[in-house]
């Protein structure tokens, strides 16, 4: 039975995230029922990870096995056909019967987008965080060094969250800057539920002096969710990459 691999963007607006849920349209289930209108089968289609409600992808990874007789390489035409315009099969391929999507995974790369302009800007609404106040983006760029490395992220974490171990390693998170948007860049092995989206929401209060650079470090050492920033809103955060 084959085993077919896809890689997905998708513009998350319109869906309650990844998952399929009782309620509401979700990404996984758009696609279930593209595959299942070009196949007649009903697949589980495994993903490397969950995003929320409002967060896009640029590289999604998923795959499910088939009986179909569809080359692996021409399923990506056949399932945009059936696909609403916000989500498109970039790439799909046939990849050895032991592949799992989630469990093969051995890293993301993440990127968030922030827009900082006194006046919104309506085109960018659904993909950037508005942020109208100044921010100082030198000491922002500073405290996005201090996340790099093997840590207990227990700060950077949500609420509740129900994990096996806290400890994830960041080999990578830096920021850009071209005109009012700022970029923030992060990769590592693995990352905790709302993990980026509170990092971001760190460095804004950086940005915004409330917070010293630095401080970054010894918010990880107390691992007190408590000490960090808010939770940066899901329309900047885009899933870019996974690394098999």
């Amino acid at each position: 039975m084959p085993n077919i691999k896809l890689t997905i963007q998708y513009e998350g607006t319109n869906y309650i995230g990844w998952q399929k849920q009782l309620k509401g349209d979700s990404i996984q289930g758009e696609i279930e029922r593209a595959i299942k209108c070009i196949t007649g089968e009903e697949v589980n289609l495994i993903a490397s990870g969950r995003t929320d409600s409002g967060v896009h992808a640029l590289g999604q990874v998923a795959n499910f096995l088939t009986n179909s007789f569809i080359p692996p390489d021409k399923f990506k035409y056949a399932l945009n056909t059936k696909l609403p315009e916000d989500i498109s099969i970039i790439e799909s391929e046939e990849v050895p019967c032991d592949f799992h999507a989630r469990y093969d995974a051995i890293g993301k790369k993440y990127m968030y987008l922030i827009y900082n302009n006194p006046i919104r800007n309506p085109i960018y609404r659904r993909f950037v965080y508005h942020v109208p106040y100044p921010l100082n983006y030198k000491n922002m760029k500073e405290g996005a060094k201090y996340v790099i490395g093997t840590h207990d992220f227990s700060a950077f974490m949500a609420s509740n969250s129900n994990v096996r171990s806290t400890v994830r390693t960041i080999s990578n998170a830096y920021l850009s800057k071209k005109n009012e948007l700022i970029l923030f860049k992060i990769e590592g092995n693995g990352f905790l539920y709302n993990m980026v989206r509170i990092i971001v929401g760190t460095l804004i209060e950086i940005g915004q002096g409330k917070l010293k650079p630095c401080d970054i470090s010894h918010i990880i050492e107390s691992k007190n969710r408590n000490l960090a920033g808010p939770t940066a809103p899901p329309q900047g955060l885009f899933l870019e990459r996974v690394y098999y």
